[in-house]
């Protein structure tokens, strides 16, 4: 039984796979586990997308429905409040750059950053250093940007290399080639140069003593270039990518703009999203310390105990969820009869509720930007990380969505996948959602509602007027 437990759970990890045909562009950066192109591709058919429409993925990681949109010439919009994957979306869907041009710009870079090196005593083909290299003069990070690395997640003399290769970049600075310059090298920095491992959680691997870091790098810009010569010169259609959170869209988006929606949020459980892109984050200058990562913390959705803060309040927004609060009541009761004490175990009710509070509030928001008869697609999965209680993210998405006024259009199976803690099978679904317009559901008195908690609970001075003036106006 067990053979076949694991057989069906490779099955699944193969349907979630990058096919080798799906390799060119979305294969400049991607998260571990993102969801295939090939499923975007789907929702895009089933929806009869076309030119002259616009798809939004409000947690748009890297950019897979972006990218995908542009391929078949369809406008898109994303956001995203991770600073590396909001990089990683805005770099994927640039197909500006001239390809030969790319190269030979990366190949001067890499000249430098070799002489650079050789200068040093150093040679970057692993292996091969030179015996004169004194570790103690190798370069190292800003104490406070240390910090935040991983233990060991890169050794001294790879991270020594991948400064002086940044520095290159930056020194022979380019607006047409430096951005995907820097996307190559964040591709490369986890595990071909660091010591990072993926499974789907980060980890820390065996330390490599000692790596390449220039000849990587230089092999994935010629990648990109190949990838940009198969396009033929093709730009796509426009495709936008808003540093943001997703639960507040109406000052991102115009109303009444957006034709469908394809993504897959975060779901409900203790993986820390910021540790996935930590490395590159750190190396490429998005966080410099503590605070630019809690600052970062604050924009996302609350999905695991250590995104919490004191001042949230999504949580109101479920107060009279029943099955929300029966779920998080469960959590707490097992914890106790466990006789589990952290402050991270007491906090896993609350996230529950952060979570769908969150959800709730990005659905509300999202309403006045869709055009009647929108389609909406969202990718979540099913969760048993808080003390082996389940959530049911799909069913509880679509009875939320459904208080809200979306139509409830139908639960898709996308794929199984087998619990590390309990070992059941968990669903991974695609719920689908159609918005009638202003007159369908529970419309106009849920968003007063709504808006009046929204405003009661965030002090004023954070509130932009544009804001509440959209608020005020949906719900006259």
């Amino acid at each position: 039984m067990a053979s076949v437990a694991v057989a069906r759970n490779r099955k699944s990890l193969d349907t979630n796979k990058l096919h080798r045909a799906d390799q060119p562009v979305h294969g400049w950066y991607r998260f571990v586990l993102s969801f295939p192109p090939h499923l975007v591709r789907e929702y895009l058919h089933r929806f009869g997308g076309s030119a002259g429409q616009r798809v939004l993925d409000p947690f748009c990681g890297t950019g897979t429905t972006l990218v995908e949109c542009k391929r078949v010439a369809i406008k898109s919009v994303g956001i995203e409040a991770n600073p590396v994957a909001h990089f990683a979306s805005e770099v994927k869907v640039d197909w500006a750059p001239d390809a030969d041009g790319l190269v030979a710009h990366a190949e001067g870079v890499a000249a430098a950053a070799v002489a650079e090196l050789a200068s040093q005593g150093i040679d970057d083909i692993a292996l091969l250093r030179d015996a004169r290299c004194d570790e103690g003069s190798l370069r190292t990070l800003p104490p406070e940007a240390a910090k935040l690395l991983l233990k060991d997640s890169i050794s001294p003399l790879p991270l020594h290399k991948a400064l002086v290769l940044l520095d290159a970049v930056r020194g022979h600075h380019d607006d047409r080639y430096s951005r995907h310059e820097s996307l190559a090298l964040a591709a490369v920095l986890p595990s071909a140069v660091g010591n990072l491992e993926f499974g789907p959680e980060v980890g820390v691997g065996p330390p490599k003593t000692d790596a390449a870091v220039v000849d990587p790098w230089l092999t994935q810009v010629r990648q990109m270039a190949r990838d940009l010569r198969g396009l033929g010169g093709q730009l796509g259609a426009p495709a936008v990518v808003h540093l943001a959170d997703a639960r507040r869209v109406v000052p991102l988006l115009g109303p009444r703009s957006i034709d469908a929606v394809i993504t897959s949020p975060p779901y409900p459980n203790e993986k820390d999203y910021t540790r996935i892109t930590r490395l590159e984050a750190v190396l490429l200058g998005f966080i410099r310390d503590r605070a630019d990562l809690q600052g970062q913390k604050r924009h996302l959705m609350r999905s695991n105990t250590r995104n919490v803060y004191k001042g949230d309040d999504d949580d109101t927004l479920v107060a009279a969820h029943a099955e929300v609060q029966r779920i998080a009541d469960q959590i707490e009761a097992r914890r106790v009869a466990l006789g589990k004490t952290s402050g991270f175990e007491r906090l896993y009710p609350r996230v529950v509720k952060l979570y769908f509070g969150g959800m709730t509030r990005h659905l509300a928001d999202l309403r006045p930007t869709l055009r009647p008869g929108a389609q909406l697609a969202y990718v979540v999965g099913d969760q048993a990380s808080y003390l082996r209680v389940m959530i049911r993210t799909g069913q509880l998405l679509a009875d939320i969505a459904q208080s809200l006024g979306y139509e409830l259009i139908g639960i898709d199976l996308f794929r199984t996948r087998l619990a590390t803690a309990t070992r059941e099978q968990l669903r991974e679904e695609t719920v689908v959602l159609r918005w009638p317009g202003e007159g369908g559901g529970n419309w106009r008195g849920c968003d007063r509602a709504l808006a009046e908690k929204h405003y009661r609970l965030v002090p004023p001075e954070q509130v932009s007027p544009e804001d509440l003036e959209s608020y005020r106006k949906r719900s006259d």
